[in-house]
């Protein structure tokens, strides 16, 4: 196999089955050899040379998915089998940590999503792993058309702590992201309540003047959500809730690069502005994800994919979540801000990491049982990802034909 150290030797008496790989660490070019026992880790240690054209580097950390493959968070039917069979289809693109996402919907539908991904995570140990905790985009967010994107409008609603702390009960403690929208009635002493509960909460689906986004920050938000989009098509040339944000230094952005929900030039720009330490990828992926093109529903409505994996509301200019996994927001960053590889994929792994505060799980050489890593090729020219194999906790639980 080309750029590819693969040893099996398979022992009559023991069967067990020894599979050796190699790479270089994408942060400082370090290579190491990784030696397996029937898909687990047994060591993993430097050498001098990998002798490959592979890279070793962390799972890729998702803190934006609403669906995968046909698996979507967001229906009134969704199961636990639904939500590991979406994750486990991730592991197969390069995404090993994940936050689930769940829109604007009823309070019934919301609970039995939370209850979803809370029952799987009791079923799948790996699964348990992979999730890092729930992203609740919305209720709470702009009913204005555009700000309010595909979310359904009849169930846009003020923030209310008792409705939230009923749905934190039934995830468990796992929410550990809520988007909002500043200038709801009651959303500063809302954000307040929610930090002092180790929540993250960001700015997203927003008509806010800078008054309200400031005030926000003073609050305790620390991210915006999707920035750029979420918005009017057309909105007023300076002040506006993209500008303002902007230049928040305290606030890091999370940006879908999909080539559709940011022009290239507008990814370059923010990427420059936000600096590398404030920028994190997400895929904001629906259930349409890998799926050919046609006519779907997404939060009960109409949407369409198209041929060049663009998800919009039916008949709309208004974009409806992603088509992409990660990886493929890593390749068209290189592409659209002339960063390096290392630092597209630190927005995909160390950066949402570290705004979790879970940055020392992600990637800790030398700890056999605790290694989320991914293995992949990279094609210079054409700047593309050959994912090899995705190992968490110790066990690949994907890896290449």
């Amino acid at each position: 196999m080309q750029h590819f150290f693969l040893e099996t030797n398979q022992f009559l008496v023991y069967s067990k089955a020894i599979m050796k790989l190699s790479g270089y660490t994408i942060f400082d070019n370090t290579p190491f050899k990784i030696t397996l026992t029937n898909d687990r880790v047994q060591s993993i240690s430097e050498v001098k040379s990998a002798d490959c054209n592979t890279w070793i580097a962390p799972a890729l950390v998702d803190i934006q998915v609403n669906g995968f493959a046909g698996f979507d968070l967001n229906v009134a039917t969704v199961t636990a089998a639904d939500v590991c069979a979406m994750v486990r289809t991730l592991w197969r693109v390069g995404t090993g940590s994940l936050c689930p996402t769940i829109v604007t919907a009823s309070y019934e539908d919301t609970h039995n999503s939370l209850s979803a991904i809370v029952n799987a995570c009791k079923e799948d140990k790996t699964v348990n792993h992979s999730i890092l905790g729930i992203h609740l985009e919305g209720p709470y967010i702009s009913e204005v058309d555009g700000p309010r994107g595909a979310h359904p409008k009849a169930h846009v609603r003020d923030p209310n702590w008792d409705e939230f702390q009923q749905w934190q009960d039934i995830a468990e403690g796992m929410i550990c992201i809520v988007t909002l929208a500043p200038e709801k009635a009651g959303a500063i002493p809302f954000i307040e309540k929610l930090v002092a509960n180790g929540i993250v909460v960001a700015l997203g689906h927003t008509n806010a003047s800078a008054e309200d986004i400031r005030a926000a920050i003073g609050a305790g938000a620390t991210l915006s959500t999707h920035l750029g989009n979420g918005a009017h098509a057309v909105i007023r040339r300076h002040p506006n809730y993209i500008w303002e944000q902007l230049a928040a230094d305290e606030l890091h952005a999370s940006l879908i690069v999909d080539g559709h929900h940011l022009p290239p030039a507008v990814v370059k720009s923010m990427m420059r502005a936000k600096t590398l330490d404030k920028c994190i990828l997400i895929s904001d992926a629906t259930a349409l994800a890998s799926m050919p093109p046609g006519d779907y529903q997404f939060a009960g409505q109409p949407v369409e994919l198209t041929s060049d994996r663009c998800v919009r509301l039916a008949g709309t200019e208004y974009l409806a979540g992603s088509a992409i996994e990660l990886a493929r927001g890593v390749e068209n960053s290189v592409k659209f801000a002339g960063i390096s590889l290392a630092e597209a994929v630190s927005f995909a792994t160390l950066q949402p990491a570290r705004l979790l505060g879970v940055e020392k799980d992600i990637f800790n050489i030398g700890e056999n049982n605790h290694l989320n890593l991914i293995l992949f090729e990279w094609n210079d020219a054409t700047c593309e990802i050959n994912l090899i194999a995705t190992i968490l906790k110790g066990q690949m639980v994907y890896q290449r034909d």
